[in-house]
């Protein structure tokens, strides 16, 4: 069904006019672009006041103007996770969900579960997402120059209970570049 704007005289769909009861056809007599143009210029001519007129609301009623900001936090907090998770990772919410899943709820490295409302990071090197880590392990890697090296030598340091002499290292890369070359031969 359409309807003839009342501002611009425009044939439009119905879906293009505001409800409003009271009316026969249960729709405004203007388009919503005509209505939005309306109160722009309104909001134009009048900002000063409109400005002075909701701070003082503000003033009187900071209760419900806690409420409201608190409930609307809520829902960008959700808005701008998802948002950051596809603009620096590729990742939806859902992919972040079915991964977090897929690693046990938790660390990729430790399994701890992040607290409520708390997330775990996103590690990744360059473009391509390598699991979900705890800020703990997510700092260690980024310590340790994510070096698989330093962290044999961080391994051994914890398992040995202190200092390993650094010619254990030179014999440990001796012995593998002997197993590689047997396995190529």
């Amino acid at each position: 069904m359409e309807k003839r704007c009342n501002s611009c005289g425009l044939i439009k769909p119905l879906d293009d006019f505001y409800r409003a009861t009271g009316t026969r056809d249960g729709r405004r007599g203007d388009c919503k672009t005509c209505n939005l143009a309306r109160k722009a210029k309104w909001y134009d001519a009048n900002r000063e006041r409109e400005i002075a007129r909701v701070r003082a609301w503000q003033s009187e009623h900071p209760e419900q103007l806690k409420r409201y900001r608190k409930a609307r936090n809520v829902v960008r907090r959700q808005e701008n996770r998802e948002a950051h998770l596809v603009r620096k990772f590729g990742l939806t919410q859902a992919e972040y969900d079915a991964m977090l899943a897929a690693q046990g709820g938790g660390c990729a490295i430790c399994g701890d579960e992040p607290g409520e409302g708390q997330s775990l990071h996103v590690d990744h090197l360059g473009d391509q997402v390598r699991g979900i880590l705890c800020v703990r392990c997510n700092n260690a890697l980024g310590q340790l120059k994510e070096r698989v090296d330093l962290a044999a030598r961080a391994a051994d340091y914890l398992g040995s209970g202190g200092f390993v002499p650094g010619d254990v290292y030179a014999l440990r890369e001796l012995a593998i570049e002997r197993v590689q070359a047997l396995r190529v031969a």
